[in-house]
């Protein structure tokens, strides 16, 4: 019955261009020019004075008009009808959403949740977004929040848009099909998309249920880091990223439009489907990765190298050198350094750290951290591995490498206090018991032995 009613729910592909299987471009933050019906692209200029097959032609500016070319995002849709076909927005119930994060105080301790519940009653993904954490704020343009989602079923006549920020999407359960304005795309845990701010989308489950996590920053948007003295490759590689070819639905029903505007939810109706641009050019585009991908670097030496190493992504701030966000993961990877105690060491950082679980086991928590948990170390709070990890490790035959295996842990961390949201500490999932597993760290200093 529960399978009869999810493909029930799913829209039809009617518009001319249906794809008969899903096709990418290949390559970060790349010039694309894609159309669905040959010769709707115009040739030699962006704005025509009339457009092939009576399309209109719209710009979507991801960065001011006056941005360095290497930094500049933008991209021209030629859609049926322009995007200021719609009635005036109303206000809507925000829901768990949350955009204030001086509401509530933020405690210095370590925090943990359980994952959350999957919904009973009928959930898509916008009803379903939690806000746990965040800082800075959407008027600023700067710092970011942290949200959780958890959905069991598609949406359909509805879109949505985000204007505040871009939104890097992580599903640890169930794969998603995202029909946005610039093309399809299908992502699975352990794979991840980036939704460039303003982009509508609507999102349909392929399973059952969908759970995972939503870094939205509402800074700079995310780059490639450099590389420095790695060289020319490592980390996540450009070519693996991928960019959707244009698709569109020629369609004259009723849509409601959701978008988030500064921090808030507002709705508005329109009588065609929002995805309707038929072709496009630019740079300025949603885009998935697969984590599985990531091209781990270590040591072969001694030590444990900073978590830097694992950087997938950044939003570069004002300060060289230091990132509003860094999106790092810790993956399968061999541990070969000798002398030294392989797992993450004990540390307190001046940023703030929210960490997540994708699939499989973290390998500095022994227990408590459940796929779909969550955590959060802030500034200056000290954590590390769990006293089992611990004892495990500091034993360990470290002239064997140790191969970490099937695990996708995932951080998103910030230069500034990640400021917990108010339905975060309230919450059943908030795990009162966390400060437990680093009790059992006792004293071992013996003076007489060296």
């Amino acid at each position: 019955m529960a399978e009869t009613a999810r493909q029930a729910t799913r829209p039809q592909l009617t518009s001319s261009a249906q794809p008969s299987n899903f096709v990418y471009h290949s390559g970060f933050g790349n010039e694309v020019a894609t159309e669905a019906l040959q010769g709707a692209l115009p040739v030699g200029q962006n704005s025509p004075q009339k457009c092939p097959f009576g399309l209109y032609a719209e710009q979507l500016s991801g960065t001011a008009f006056t941005a360095p070319r290497h930094a500049n995002r933008r991209s021209w849709l030629y859609r049926i009808r322009p995007s200021a076909v719609h009635r005036p927005f109303q206000r809507i119930d925000n829901g768990q959403l949350e955009s204030d994060f001086s509401k509530a105080v933020t405690p210095p301790h370590q925090l943990r949740w359980d994952p959350l519940p999957l919904p009973s009653a009928p959930t898509d993904f916008v009803q379903g977004l939690v806000t746990m954490a965040g800082n800075g704020d959407p008027h600023t343009q700067s710092g970011c929040g942290i949200h959780m989602y958890a959905a069991n079923r598609s949406m359909m006549n509805r879109a949505f848009y985000n204007a505040d920020g871009e939104m890097l999407i992580v599903p640890q359960q169930g794969r998603l099909r995202f029909t946005t304005e610039l093309g399809l795309i299908e992502v699975e845990p352990q794979e991840i998309v980036v939704i460039p701010r303003g982009v509508r989308l609507r999102v349909e489950l392929l399973d059952d249920t969908a759970r995972g996590y939503i870094c939205e920053n509402f800074g700079a948007a995310f780059r490639l880091p450099d590389l420095g003295v790695l060289g020319s490759n490592g980390l996540a590689n450009s070519r693996d990223f991928q960019t959707p070819v244009a698709w569109y639905q020629d369609r004259d029903d009723e849509y409601e439009l959701v978008a988030k505007f500064m921090g808030n939810l507002w709705a508005a109706t329109m009588g065609h489907s929002p995805f309707d641009v038929v072709a496009w050019h630019g740079n300025f585009a949603p885009y998935k990765y697969d984590l599985r991908r990531f091209n781990a670097i270590g040591s072969i030496s001694y030590d444990h190298p900073d978590p830097s190493i694992f950087l997938v992504l950044q939003s570069v701030s004002d300060t060289p050198g230091v990132d509003s966000i860094d999106f790092a993961i810790f993956p399968p990877r061999v541990l070969a350094m000798q002398h030294t105690f392989r797992p993450p060491w004990f540390h307190r950082n001046i940023a703030g750290e929210f960490m997540g679980l994708v699939h499989g086991a973290y390998d500095a928590k022994a227990e408590g951290f459940l796929p779909g948990s969550a955590s959060l170390h802030n500034c200056m709070t000290g954590h590390g591995p769990d006293a089992e990890t611990f004892e495990k490790a500091t034993n360990a035959d470290v002239s064997k490498p140790d191969y970490i295996r099937d695990t996708m842990a995932i951080m998103f961390e910030t230069r500034c206090v990640i400021r917990p949201t108010q339905i975060a500490l309230d919450s059943p999932q908030l795990q009162a018991n966390y400060f437990e597993c680093w009790q059992g760290l006792t004293k071992r200093f013996d003076p007489n032995r060296p």
